[in-house]
């Protein structure tokens, strides 16, 4: 039994991690679309659409491969996580039908009006069509947050006479207070990740020489947005996601930071290796009371460690949870480097012409989704050893006739497919990419 639930988490995790590869782009390009689109209108101006087209179709390539692995997740509930999905079914398919039936359809139908539809439409309904792409994928990405909202907090809820977990306040569920801050730092990651492939296009297109007036505009679009979004991520939104865990779920802080003893004063880890064995950190740089100040906003505040709780409540999985929380920090914190001082080569007017920065951009574009993935293995990371945060332990809720043996069988396949669809999708963005905006020219 250990080892099919081992083998059903690995299923899980390998196939949401590719998954998200593709929702994370469209969710932050899909602001910045609307942004060229305005733009377009605004100023008069044929080359902002002809870019907004251009990016809508990489928003349309994404889109579809992240439609076509997405959905195996929504069965995977039932193939492999029966008891979970009989537990908490009464629960999370409201929002999960939601996310399908108003967010998913409003997203798909819009994309297809403005990639098709422009002519017949006018400029302005073009527009909307672009900002209500916009609406349903940001939608989407709520009712899917405030699903694993519930299994971090759960709310609204009572437990029946069976056992299982139904909903009494849809309004509860949908204002989960664990949502916010979740959906607002998530949603930063995305924009981070949009702004920093904009980017890395446009600094693809100046180095090479070609289509350099679309490059200079994405360049610009680009890091302008990096810096607001990768600021941002930090305070609030960041900060405010921390301060969450730590009231609703501080012995995943204690574990995140490597907090072995409970502390006044506690210092912040900058690096440092978990010794759970010897309950320390091995090797560390700590910055004194740093932790304290930034949990508590009191240099001298009491911050609880592993210590103050049993064993059997700490996350499975310590070391990795640390560093993946740390790998998140720690990019988070060079994308604000990066952008800052490519936003002020661009406010000089140097930027174009700085080479180094150029390369730096073009080949920061695969860290944005290291973060994001990063990010989300923090997060459940943390929620273990429960599937439902104080309700429902992982070891309960996987499909118990469903062998280690079949797990691997289906997990082998996944990953077979997936390497194909991989290099199907790097084959069509390039093809896009190649082509460019000035390939749209044409069109209309």
């Amino acid at each position: 039994m250990e080892d099919a639930l081992i083998v059903h988490r690995l299923h899980f995790a390998f196939t949401i991690t590719y998954h998200y590869l593709f929702p994370q782009l469209t969710m932050g390009l899909a602001p910045l679309i609307v942004i060229l689109k305005t733009l377009a209108i605004w100023k008069k101006d044929e080359r902002y659409n002809r870019a907004a087209r251009f990016w809508m179709k990489v928003f349309g390539v994404n889109f579809l491969f992240g439609v076509i692995t997405g959905i195996p997740m929504e069965f995977q509930f039932g193939t492999n996580w029966a008891k979970f999905s009989q537990y908490a079914g009464g629960v999370i398919a409201t929002t999960l039908a939601m996310e399908g039936v108003f967010a998913f359809f409003l997203e798909s139908a819009f994309l297809g009006l403005f990639l098709y539809g422009e002519k017949r439409l006018g400029q302005k309904w073009h527009w909307f069509a672009a900002f209500m792409v916009f609406v349903g994928s940001w939608l989407s990405a709520y009712f899917i947050i405030v699903t694993d909202a519930w299994m971090q907090h759960p709310v609204g809820y009572t437990i029946a006479a069976d056992g299982t977990a139904h909903l009494t306040s849809f309004w509860a569920l949908l204002f989960n207070p664990w949502v916010g801050w979740q959906y607002l730092h998530n949603m930063g990651g995305a924009v981070i990740t949009g702004a920093f492939v904009m980017a890395a296009v446009g600094a693809f297109y100046v180095l090479s020489g070609r289509q350099v007036e679309f490059g200079r505009m994405f360049l610009k679009l680009g890091v302008t947005t990096a810096v607001i979004a990768s600021l941002f991520q930090v305070f609030p939104s960041g900060d405010g996601q921390g301060k969450m865990v730590a009231l609703h779920q501080p012995v995943t802080l204690a574990a995140m930071e490597g907090l072995f003893k409970t502390e006044e004063g506690a210092p912040i880890a900058i690096v440092g290796q978990p010794n759970v064995a010897e309950r320390k950190l091995d090797n560390p740089i700590l910055i004194p009371r740093m932790l304290s100040f930034l949990t508590y906003n009191r240099w001298k505040a009491e911050v609880r460690g592993l210590d103050a709780w049993p064993e059997d409540q700490w996350p499975d999985n310590i070391p990795l949870l640390y560093f993946s929380y740390h790998i998140m920090v720690g990019l988070g914190t060079i994308f604000i480097a990066i952008a800052v001082v490519a936003a002020f080569l661009l406010w000089l007017g140097r930027l174009y012409g700085a080479r180094w920065m150029l390369w730096i951009l073009m080949l920061s574009f695969p860290f944005p989704y290291i973060a994001n993935t990063a990010g989300w293995m923090t997060a459940e990371l943390g929620r273990q050893p429960w599937l439902v945060y104080g309700l429902m332990r992982t070891s309960e809720g996987f499909s118990p006739l469903v062998s280690a043996g079949n797990g691997w069988f289906t997990l082998l396949g996944f990953m077979g497919m997936y390497a194909v669809l991989s290099i199907l999708f790097l084959f069509l963005i390039w093809r896009e990419i190649g082509h460019g905006p000035k390939f749209l020219e044409g069109e209309a």
